[in-house]
């Protein structure tokens, strides 16, 4: 039984890891697409977008990069949940409310990872931005 367990914390210690790595990442790409668009972004405040428009586009462009990989994430689970079988106590490897939370805090986690570049993004000043090279 011990050996279950030690094998069980390590998964659920990967499993932490990864969902840190994923927002890491989502965060990364985010700020860099900021950083590439920022004449373009200028660009539209300057012509007279507002903030919460410039803040819900770069929000949403990193939800969707996190939808997407929450479909893949569930395609994937379920392909290989029969393989962890043994591995799971009092659960099913098929079970709705697991795949559900996973889901959940995945795009709770992606949300945050994508409010600080859209935050900067929305507070880009147009002459600056305008300059920058």
């Amino acid at each position: 039984m011990a050996s279950r367990q030690v094998q069980t914390i390590l998964l659920g210690g990967f499993a932490a890891l990864a969902l840190i790595l994923a927002c890491v990442g989502i965060y990364g790409v985010l700020a860099y697409v900021v950083t590439q668009r920022t004449q373009e972004i200028g660009l539209r405040v300057a012509l007279g977008a507002d903030a919460s428009n410039i803040f819900l586009a770069v929000a949403r462009q990193g939800m969707s990069l996190a939808g997407i990989g929450i479909a893949l994430g569930l395609a994937a689970s379920l392909a290989v949940s029969r393989l962890l079988q043994n591995l799971l106590f009092d659960v099913k490897p098929t079970d709705p409310a697991t795949y559900l939370v996973a889901s959940l805090v995945f795009a709770l986690v992606a949300l945050l990872a994508c409010y600080i570049p859209a935050r900067r993004a929305a507070r880009v000043d147009p002459l600056v931005a305008l300059r920058y090279e």
